[in-house]
C-alpha cells in the first residue's frame, strides 16, 4: 500500500485549519510509513503564522517539503517546512519579508538534496527572488529580480535541466509582461525571453517543462487574439515559438495552469472560455489542439 498525498485548502472544513496535508487523489507516491488520520490528514496548520501552503509538496528521503504564503497582514512572510513520517511538522526558514523574501508561492525543487525556490515578493528590490535551502535550515538568496530588466514577481515553481534553474516571472523583463530565465545555483540569472513584444503572449504564471533543451509553458494572456498561449523557447533562448494561441472559443481562453508532456503530447487547462468554465486540452508540437473535456457551471 502507498499514500497518495496533496495539499490544500481546509479553513472552514477542518477545524478552522489554515491548510491540510490529506490524503488525495494524484499528487505524489509516498511510503506506506507514513500514518494517516482517519479522515486522511496527516498534519493540519494552525491560523496565523506558519500557515497557508498555497502550492503542492515534493518528497525527499521519506520527508515531504513545502511552503506557505499567508493570505493577510500580520501573518508573517511565509515559510519553507517539512513534515516527517511522524507527522510532525519543521519549519526549516521562516522569511522575513526583507531581503530574505516573501511568500513563496510555489513548489520547491530538490536537486542533490538542496531545496530551491522562489519568493513572489521581498528581495533587495522587493519583486521577488530565487532562493535555495539546505535541509538543516540555512537559507540563500541566489537572486533578487527588480534589478534592470530581469523580471519581476516570479509565481512558479523552477524546473532543473542539467544543473541549471529554469522558471518565469509573471512581470518585468525588457516590456513589463514576464520572462522566462536561467540560473545557475551560483547565482548568476539570465534573461531568455521578455514576453510583450508583438504576440509572443503575456504574463506567464505558471511554470515550465523541459524536453531536449527545450523549454515549453503558457501565458495566461496574450498571443494572436489575446487570450493565452502555448509556447517554447530553447534552453539557449533562441527561437521562442508560440505553438498555439487561444481563441476564446471551444479551446478556451487564459491557460494560468501550467504543462504535463507525454509521449510527445503537452496536456494543460484553460481557466475558462467562451460560455464554458473551462477546459482539459492536448497540444501536439505542430500546433494541432484537441480539447478533452470542456467545464460547465455546476461540473
Amino acid at each position: 500500500m502507498r499514500v497518495l498525498v496533496s495539499i490544500g485548502f481546509a479553513v472552514a472544513l477542518l477545524n478552522w485549519s489554515a491548510g491540510t496535508a490529506f490524503a488525495a487523489p494524484r499528487p505524489i507516491l509516498l511510503p506506506e510509513r507514513f500514518p494517516v488520520s482517519g479522515d486522511g490528514t496527516l498534519y493540519s496548520f494552525s491560523s496565523g503564522a506558519d500557515a497557508n501552503p498555497y502550492a503542492g509538496l515534493i518528497a525527499v528521503n521519506g520527508v515531504l517539503y513545502g511552503t506557505t504564503c499567508p493570505d493577510g497582514p500580520g501573518k508573517g512572510s511565509g515559510t519553507v517546512f517539512a513534515v516527517n513520517a511522524a507527522r510532525t511538522e519543521l519549519v526549516l526558514h521562516r522569511f522575513g519579508g526583507g531581503t530574505d523574501g516573501a511568500c513563496p508561492k510555489a513548489a520547491l525543487v530538490d536537486v542533490n538534496g538542496v531545496l530551491y525556490g522562489t519568493t513572489l515578493y521581498g528581495g533587495k528590490y522587493k519583486l521577488g527572488t530565487v532562493f535555495q535551502v539546505i535541509t538543516n535550515g540555512t537559507e540563500r538568496v541566489l537572486h533578487s529580480f527588480g534589478s534592470a530588466a530581469d523580471g519581476a514577481s516570479p509565481e512558479a515553481a523552477l524546473v532543473d535541466f542539467n544543473g541549471t534553474l529554469y522558471g518565469t516571472t509573471s512581470r518585468g523583463g525588457k516590456y513589463g509582461w514576464g520572462t522566462v530565465f536561467a540560473i545557475a545555483p551560483a547565482g548568476i540569472e539570465h534573461v531568455l525571453h521578455n514576453f510583450g513584444h508583438g504576440t509572443d503572449g503575456v504574463e506567464p504564471l505558471a511554470g515550465l517543462v523541459v524536453e531536449n533543451g527545450v523549454l515549453y509553458g503558457t501565458t495566461q494572456s496574450g498571443g494572436g487574439v489575446g487570450w493565452g498561449t502555448v509556447f517554447e523557447v530553447t534552453t539557449a533562448g533562441t527561437d521562442e515559438r508560440v505553438l498555439y494561441s487561444f481563441r476564446n472559443g471551444s479551446d478556451g481562453r487564459y491557460p494560468v495552469g501550467g504543462l504535463i508532456e507525454v509521449n510527445g503530447v503537452f496536456y494543460g487547462t484553460t481557466y475558462n472560455g467562451g460560455d464554458t468554465s473551462g477546459s482539459v486540452f492536448a497540444l501536439t508540437k505542430a500546433g494541432t489542439i484537441r480539447e478533452l473535456h470542456t467545464f460547465w457551471r455546476g461540473d
